[in-house]
């Protein structure tokens, strides 16, 4: 499997995470199977969310974890927090929600700290010094070892970095063939059509100028949820070009559509949602492939995208 140094540090992970977002839907002993196959494929980092099943998901993991007799240690595991869904409906970046949150996490997954902790959506009411108390207190109490944020833009990003003594490691960011919009404004630049636009504020290049790991959520979806491309009959010639690819490498659609996004040189790691065994070790298979620049293109374009 390939490896990622995470935000520039000396953490070393997996470049292909699971994400536990579904794991609700599961019993304890279909997770435990899931659970099994990340390792098997040397999959080796987790990431959830405190919302995620309203908590059931993170439940369901803590079962699955001692059903299926993996170690602690042998997983990093990632949460975010900060969403309140519900008849109160906010983003809650304020310290005892924080605090709360963390300790409810490890409450339900059954573990006694997270290797990195993120803050899931930009609050608009956020108040960086009230957070900076609360990565201290969850870090001098070992509850969190790393920090970082999810869907923040650069600015948002430097706001809360200016006050906080941790470096922010990650920002988790939706990306993938099929929603590139972090890449196509670069391209087309001082131009006038809508891919010109920014409305990532230079997120990319940010990141790669500090050394802050993008992890890509969402690698096979199209949309915002709006279902898969792999296989799918509304997008013939992107997957006719995986399956040629798939066929050249000697690996399969999942794995093709995954190499496209460790091939970009910003060094992401891609977080992936499916509960599915098979598709975890296809798109595992990613690490054996290193597309080329002419194969990354064209994957690009067959995905309705053009140059200027």
């Amino acid at each position: 499997m390939l490896q990622r140094k995470i935000g520039g540090s000396h953490w070393e992970t997996s470049a292909v995470a699971l994400g536990i977002m579904r794991m609700a839907a599961l019993t304890p002993t279909k997770a435990a199977e899931v659970l099994d196959t990340a390792i098997e494929s040397k999959i080796n980092f987790i990431d959830s969310a405190d919302m995620y099943g309203d908590g059931k998901s993170e439940e369901i993991f803590g079962a699955a974890l001692k059903e299926a007799n993996i170690a602690r240690d042998q997983f990093y595991i990632q949460s975010k927090g900060g969403i309140v869904t519900g008849d109160e409906k906010r983003y809650d970046f304020s310290k005892q929600h924080l605090l709360d949150s963390v300790d409810g996490i490890l409450e339900r997954m059954g573990i006694d700290y997270l290797d990195s902790y993120l803050l899931h959506r930009p609050d608009p009411l956020m108040e960086p010094e009230e957070i900076a108390e609360a990565f201290d207190l969850l870090q001098a109490s070992g509850k969190v070892r790393h920090f970082g944020v999810s869907n923040f833009n650069p600015e948002q990003f430097q706001l809360l970095q200016a006050q906080v003594d941790q470096k922010l490691l990650i920002n988790q960011l939706q990306f993938s063939i099929m929603h590139t919009g972090m890449i196509d404004y670069g391209m087309h630049t001082n131009m006038t059509d809508t891919r010109s636009f920014d409305h990532d504020g230079g997120v990319l290049e940010f990141s790669r100028r500090k050394k802050v790991t993008i992890q890509a959520w969402s690698p096979f979806q199209y949309g915002f949820f709006e279902g898969v491309f792999v296989d799918n009959d509304k997008f013939p010639e992107l997957n006719e070009l995986l399956a040629k690819l798939a066929k050249k490498y000697d690996t399969n659609k999942n794995a093709i559509a995954t190499a496209w996004i460790l091939r970009h040189p910003a060094n992401m790691q891609v977080i992936l949602g499916t509960m599915n065994p098979t598709r975890i070790k296809e798109s595992a298979a990613s690490s054996d492939v290193v597309l080329t620049k002419q194969e990354w293109y064209d994957v690009y374009f067959a995905a309705g995208n053009d140059l200027p």
